[in-house]
């Protein structure tokens, strides 16, 4: 018996700068996951991958990262997911170092 689909955003790294990126409905990479477009539907998902991975200029590692619906738009679904959208962990730079100047 074939597993239920479960909803997905497209997800990768930024070519140039690394930073990770999810993938917008209307074809951008967006670095805020809750601005990516969850994708309910196995075939559509499938499609959107496809377009990912032919932005090979733009963005590495394209996959599918499980996702639910939130408040404001996706939310990962597993610990890594979360992660990724916190930015690097090695010191803070990046998304690390706007919330540290915000917060």
């Amino acid at each position: 018996m074939s597993r239920r689909f479960t909803p997905k955003v497209v997800t990768g790294n930024a070519l140039i700068e690394g930073d990770a990126v999810w993938l917008t409905a209307d074809d951008r990479w967006s670095t805020d996951i809750a601005e990516a477009e969850l994708i309910e539907d196995e075939a559509e998902a499938d499609l959107r991958l496809l377009f990912a991975q032919g932005q090979a200029d733009r963005v590495v590692g394209a996959y599918l990262a499980e996702a639910r619906r939130g408040r404001d738009g996706p939310e990962p679904v597993h610990f890594r997911e979360a992660f990724r959208t916190r930015g690097p962990s090695n010191y803070a730079h990046g998304k690390q170092s706007e919330l540290s100047a915000n917060g």
